[in-house]
C-alpha cells in the first residue's frame, strides 16, 4: 500500500445534542485539547448497579495520557493499516463491547495477514521449461547438418561447457566451420540453451533481442515465426566490396522459461583468394540456422 487509508469519518450527531468525546487522535470539535479543563458537558451521575463507561472519557492523543498514539505516522495510527472504528454511540452495553472486539479483531487479523504477505511473499510461479533440457555435452545434441554443404571438415574438438544450478541451466558449445583442406577454422558455430528455473526470461529477452538494433544500429533485425514462442535474427553483413569484411547472424529463441541461441560467423580475412572458399550468403546462413535450431530444439526436449 503506498498512502496510509483515511481514517474512518465521526458519525453524524443529532442538531442541538451534545455529542460524545471523540476517541480519535486527529483534531475534531468533540475532541479534548491539550489546555487544563475540557469544555465538553460534565459526565451524568452515575446509576446504581449500572457502570457508566463515557463517565471519564479517555483524553486519547494527549500526552501522558493512556492510548497516546506512536508518533511518526498520519493521524496517530501505528501503521499502514485501517484504523479501529470507535464504539457504537448507543451506550454501554455488553453488545457494544461485543462488537467493538470483533472490530478490532478483524483488523488485526487484517493486518497479520498483510504483513505475513509482504515479508514472506506469495508463491511464486512454478517455471514453464517446456520439457527442455541442458545437457552436460551440448554439441552431442547440436545439428548442424545444413552447415556441412558448405564446411564439410567436421571439427574434432568442439568446446562445450555447462552450468547447474537450482535458478539456471546452461549449456554452451563452439564448433569450428572448415572448407575442404583448410588449416584452420573458416567460420565459427555456437550454440547455448539456458533453462531460468527461478524467474521468467520473456521480458528482458524480448527487450535486448527485438530492440538490438538499438544499441548496434549496424545489425538488421528480424521477427521468425514458428520457432518457439517468439525468436528474433540478427544479421550484419560487411562483405560486400571488402577484403576484410565479416558475416554474422544469430537466431535468438524463446519458448516459456527456456532461451536458445546459435550464432554463426565469418571473417574473409581467413578465408585464401581461392574463388572456392568464398563465405556464403546471408541468406543462406539464415536459412540454415532456422532450420538447425528447430532440429536442435527437438533434441532437447525430453
Amino acid at each position: 500500500m503506498s498512502t496510509p487509508p483515511k481514517p474512518p469519518q465521526e458519525p453524524e450527531q443529532p442538531s442541538g445534542a451534545p455529542a460524545p468525546p471523540s476517541a480519535y487522535p486527529y483534531p475534531n470539535p468533540q475532541s479534548p485539547g491539550p489546555g487544563p479543563a475540557a469544555s465538553y458537558p460534565p459526565p451524568a451521575a452515575p446509576v446504581p448497579g449500572q457502570q457508566n463507561f463515557y463517565a471519564t472519557p479517555t483524553l486519547v492523543g494527549q500526552p501522558g495520557q493512556p492510548g497516546q498514539p506512536a508518533a511518526g505516522y498520519p493521524y496517530g495510527g501505528q501503521g499502514p493499516y485501517p484504523q479501529v472504528p470507535p464504539p457504537p454511540s448507543g451506550g454501554g452495553g455488553g453488545a457494544g463491547r461485543a462488537v467493538l472486539w470483533v472490530a478490532v479483531g478483524a483488523v488485526v487479523a487484517s493486518a497479520a495477514w498483510a504483513a505475513g504477505v509482504f515479508l514472506i511473499g506469495g508463491k511464486g510461479a512454478e517455471a514453464d521449461l517446456r520439457g527442455y533440457t541442458a545437457p552436460a555435452n551440448l554439441c552431442s545434441s547440436t545439428d548442424y547438418s545444413s552447415f556441412e554443404t558448405e564446411y564439410p571438415d567436421n571439427d574434432g574438438s568442439p568446446t562445450h561447457n555447462a552450468l547447474k544450478d537450482p535458478a539456471l541451466d546452461e549449456s554452451y558449445c563452439s564448433v569450428n566451420l572448415k572448407k575442404t583442406g583448410s588449416s584452420y577454422a573458416d567460420a565459427y558455430l555456437s550454440t547455448q540453451v539456458d533453462l531460468h528455473r527461478k524467474s521468467d526470461p520473456g521480458p528482458e529477452f524480448t527487450a535486448m533481442w527485438k530492440n538490438y538494433g538499438e544499441r548496434y544500429p549496424d545489425y538488421d533485425v528480424e521477427t521468425v515465426e514458428d520457432i518457439g514462442e517468439e525468436a528474433y535474427l540478427v544479421s550484419e553483413d560487411t562483405t560486400s566490396g571488402s577484403t576484410s569484411g565479416s558475416l554474422y547472424a544469430t537466431l535468438a529463441v524463446r519458448d516459456g522459461w527456456t532461451t536458445y541461441t546459435m550464432s554463426y560467423s565469418a571473417y574473409l580475412s581467413s578465408y585464401d583468394d581461392d574463388d572456392d572458399k568464398d563465405p556464403p550468403s546471408l541468406d543462406d546462413v539464415k536459412d540454415w540456422l532456422k532450420t538447425d535450431s528447430k532440429a536442435t530444439l527437438d533434441q532437447l526436449k525430453d
